[in-house]
């Protein structure tokens, strides 16, 4: 599998932009053409998560319909529209010895991916990848085994009709945890791997990878309502970044309360979440939302603070101001998406300052960090860590560089 990945991406790297849009043309035609067959496989993806008592939540991440594979075709059509920025010069200059220098933008190789249990990050990573000339080995959740393997065999047809390598997108079949330990070793085939998922599948490919590994992903999402924030807006904001998509990555998952405003802010709360949302709150907050009726409530517990919830549960701490929310996000991995709900400037400059998340966010939603959501397509991934890159991964993020010198037959004096 390797060594067909290399190959096939010694082919990609070279591919003119023209073939790339049209193995993407192709692959969002097939995902139409081909609807009953992913679906029938999706269903029975489903039908196991159901037996074996899988959440709501992460039922609705695995489900398939007509209409969302319609938007995933669409998503990819929005790739062909983008800039192909493989072989775009980064900068160039003239050296004083009359060479002329530059930076042009080149595929990263071979790209593993290990992620979760979402058909459409299948189409989204191997678009990605397609469109900047870098072969992909996918490995995706147990749960979503029957849908990928449809997808898959969808995109390699495409390929092939485009006159390109099928190998340029190839899945790792078997649900064995062994094989995702061989492929952290390909180091001679695979030049980078991007770990979707929890903090367990982070460790394990940080400690056990020769290649390098950007973590994609995994970290607490929090709100801080600061005692200027406009509080009805800011319940607005809050509900939608903790409920519209609970499952997300970018859903939220601690709130923090400046103390001056926690009163009237948590009794909006808990009307809001109200047979909706379980609330996991510190002693401060637990007293305040105790005195209302019909709140999912309990006391938070070690660890609650670091875990990244993925349902319909949300911290809530109350915080006498931004530095201590900015020393609580700082303790509990903050690293993904944070955002501050506040009409004072200098408290918003300081929370983008303190931050470190790989987003920030001044009276916005956390759930914007997203591919397309920043005009980028769709993303590879999310990056929590700070080199090669950050946040959402799109096309750029996806390519590294080379140094281009022309010169006149020119020697080293």
């Amino acid at each position: 599998m390797g060594q067909a990945a290399k190959a096939a991406a010694f082919d990609l790297a070279v591919a003119p932009t023209a073939q790339k849009n049209r193995a993407l043309a192709i692959i969002a035609d097939e995902l139409e053409a081909n609807k009953e067959a992913i679906l029938a496989a999706n269903a029975k993806d489903i039908k196991a998560a159901v037996e074996a008592g899988i959440s709501e939540a992460m039922q609705d991440r695995l489900l398939l319909t007509e209409e969302r594979l319609v938007g995933i075709a669409n998503d990819v059509r929005n790739v062909i529209n983008l800039n192909d920025p493989v072989g775009s010069e980064i900068d160039s200059k003239v050296l004083e010895n009359g060479m002329s220098l530059s930076r042009r933008r080149v595929p990263i190789g071979v790209i593993g991916v290990i992620y979760e249990a979402r058909p459409n990050v299948t189409i989204d990573i191997a678009s990605l990848c397609l469109k900047t000339g870098n072969a992909s080995i996918l490995r995706g959740g147990k749960e979503t085994f029957f849908s990928n393997m449809e997808l898959v065999k969808v995109i390699q047809v495409a390929l092939e009709k485009a006159g390109l390598p099928a190998a340029s997108v190839q899945y790792i079949e078997k649900p064995d945890r062994e094989l995702v330990s061989q492929l952290l070793t390909l180091d001679d085939y695979v030049d980078m791997i991007i770990p979707r998922g929890g903090a367990g599948l982070h460790k394990m490919c940080k400690e056990n990878s020769s290649i390098p590994v950007i973590i994609g992903g995994f970290g607490i999402s929090h709100a801080f309502v600061d005692d200027s924030a406009d509080l009805e807006r800011a319940l607005a904001v809050v509900d939608n970044s903790k409920a519209q998509r609970p499952s997300a990555c970018n859903a939220l998952d601690t709130l923090l309360v400046h103390e001056a405003v926690a009163p009237q802010f948590l009794a909006l709360l808990a009307d809001n979440m109200a047979g909706r949302v379980e609330l996991v709150a510190e002693p401060k907050a637990y007293a305040l939302l105790k005195e209302f009726d019909g709140v999912s409530l309990r006391e938070a517990q070690e660890g609650d603070f670091d875990t990244e919830w993925l349902s319909y549960t949300l911290g809530v701490k109350v915080v006498a101001d931004v530095n201590e929310a900015a020393a609580h996000m700082q303790k509990h991995n903050a690293s993904h998406s944070d955002t501050i709900l506040t009409n004072n400037i200098e408290s918003a400059e300081k929370f983008i300052n303190t931050a470190g998340s790989a987003a920030v966010y001044v009276n916005a939603s956390t759930r914007f960090t997203d591919g397309a959501q920043f005009g980028l397509g769709a993303e590879v991934a999310v990056s929590t860590q700070k080199l090669h890159a950050r946040g959402p991964m799109g096309l750029e993020e996806l390519t590294s560089y080379k140094w281009v010198g022309k010169a006149d037959y020119l020697i080293r004096s």
